[in-house]
Parts: C-alpha cells; structure tokens; sequence
C-alpha cells in the first residue's frame, strides 16, 4: 500500500497520575496496533496535572528513551493543573484534528478499557461506514453495588428527560472519524459532559461490548461524590425537565392555593370566622419555604453553569507540549 493510502489514526491518552501504568500501556497497545496494517499510528498523552511521574514517563517515550519500549510517533499536552478528564479529551480532539488527522481513539492509560478492542473498532467502522465505533460495559463486575444501581437509575432519568440517547454502560473508549472530531472541537463549552457531546452532535455510531477489566494498578480517580457531581452536570446540561418541572408545580401550587382561598372565604360567609390552626399553618410555612429554597437552588443551578460559560475561560491551560515545536 502506497504510503498516500496510509490512514492516519491518533491514539489520545487522558492521564492523571498514571506513572505506574504508562509504560505497561503503551507496550500493550503497541502489540495490538502493530498487527494492523494499513494505518499509521501516533499517540498523543495528554498530562492532566499529575503529581507523580507521570509526565517524565511521557517525555521519556516521546524522546525514545524509555527502557525496553521502542516509541515512534509519540506526542504530549501538560496542562498548567488538573483540570479534569474532560479538559484532557478534548485538548487531545483538537491535537488531533489540526494534525488532520483520519480517525482518533480515546483510552485510558490504566487498561479499563481493552486495547485489542482498538483492532475491533477499526475493521466495524470500514465495514459498515460509520463515523465513530464506541465501546459499552455489558457488566460492573468489581464495581461497588451502590455506584452500580446509581449510574444505571443515571442512564434511565437522562434518556427519560433529555433530548438526547445515552447507551447504558456507554464508555469513552471510542474510535472516531475526522468530521465527527470536527464537530466535538467546535464545541467550546467550558463546563463538559463528553458523553452526551458524543450523542448531541449525532453521527452514525456503531457499538462494541465488552466486560467491566480491573485497573492495572491504583485507584479510580472517581469517587462515589464525583461521579455524583459529573452526573448532576451532565443532567444539568442537557436537559431543561427540572426548570420545567418548576414552572408545572407551581402553577399546580398556584391553581390549589386560588381553590383553598376560595374554599376558605365560602366557610367564612356561611360558618363565620374559624380557629386558626397555628400548627398546620407552620408546617405549610416550613414546607413550602423549603420548596421555594430548592426550587431557587435548581434555577441558581443553571444561573450559575451561564454565568461561568459567559466568563470565557479556556477549557485548560497548556504548560508544555512538544505539538508547539
């Protein structure tokens, strides 16, 4: 095949403190992509503020010197400090796209997701002409029960309430073409919730299962209040049912406060004037005053994500990235 011919693919490499894993990574990605003929394969490790080793062990591939690892196209982003998976995505996305790139593969460094699915990927997507072939988690085993039953009950509530499908157990492991790169990178929005990016801007999609892998070493950077955080963010932002809901209850609120007025006024004409019920009257106080404070925070919940948006912060800040040579 004619070197013209050759398609390039970018492998795009979210790490935070991944010091033990990077060299074990590469290695097995290598064995996979190595076999595949017909591509041309870059990586490009984006550093998302690691505390550890983990950016000398990128520089080291990108510089070849790494021990026993031979490295060819080999790149890197560090950012000024963590700011957060979604940031390094999409900081590697537009590496990607202004090195007019064919397709690009998001994985992560601990080996959660599959290499050998990469190979997969590739030969679904020339077969059926799809634009992005993307990997689902058929099982959590390993998984905390809690955070199993709270990210399937996210799944249902998302699908139900927004305009957009997000498949359940759907990951970031995904292989996409160079339109649907485009389309993502002309996305500027600060506050990011990838997944639903990915269904928003549409695209043909093909998916590949596969079962939940153990890290290969360290703990999950996502804690259960994380997770919690990222799904509320992702509801908040692509889906507008909680300000509806609002506006529903209270004109339902409204509707019943005009009948009981009513009601109250008629007994007043026809019995006279009755006992107050302090008791009653309090706890309706204290109810609908704790209402009101909710329904406040759900609104200044939106207020807020507008007015960081309306800032104009960039998504990340770049220390150092050997793409600017």
């Amino acid at each position: 095949m004619s070197k013209t011919n050759i398609k390039k693919i970018d492998i795009i490499v979210p790490c935070y403190n991944e010091g033990d894993n990077i060299d074990i990574f590469f290695c097995e990605v290598e064995k996979v992509v190595s076999d595949i003929g017909g591509y041309d394969f870059g990586y490009i490790f984006i550093d998302d503020g690691s505390t550890d080793d983990t950016l000398e062990k990128i520089k080291a591939l990108a510089c070849g010197k790494m021990d026993d690892v031979e490295s060819g196209d080999v790149h890197y982003i560090s950012f000024s400090r963590n700011f957060g998976k979604e940031a390094a995505m999409y900081a590697g996305l537009k590496a990607a796209g202004d090195r007019r790139t064919d397709y690009a593969v998001i994985i992560d460094a601990d080996l959660q997701h599959p290499p050998q699915l990469i190979k997969d990927m590739i030969r679904i997507t020339e077969e059926t002409g799809c634009d992005s072939c993307a990997a689902r988690r058929v099982t959590r085993k390993g998984e905390p029960r809690i955070r199993s039953v709270f990210a399937r009950a996210f799944y249902k509530i998302m699908n139900r309430y927004s305009d957009i499908e997000i498949i359940d157990g759907a990951v970031d492991f995904r292989l996409m073409n160079s339109k649907m790169i485009k389309a993502i990178v002309s996305m500027p929005e600060n506050q990011r919730f990838s997944k639903g990016i990915f269904a928003w801007v549409g695209f043909h999609t093909e998916w590949i299962e596969f079962e939940n892998v153990k890290r290969l070493s360290g703990e999950s950077k996502w804690s259960v209040w994380s997770l919690t955080k990222y799904a509320i963010a992702g509801f908040l932002d692509f889906a507008a049912s909680p300000l509806k809901a609002v506006g529903v209850f209270g004109g339902i609120t409204s509707v019943g406060a005009a009948i009981y007025l009513i009601i109250e006024i008629l007994k007043t004409l026809i019995m006279g004037i009755d006992v107050p019920g302090y008791a009653s009257i309090i706890c309706l106080i204290l109810f609908f005053g704790g209402l009101i404070t909710a329904v406040l925070s759900i609104m200044g919940e939106y207020i807020g994500r507008m007015y960081m948006e309306t800032k104009g912060r960039p998504i990340y800040i770049e220390k150092e990235s050997d793409l600017d040579d």
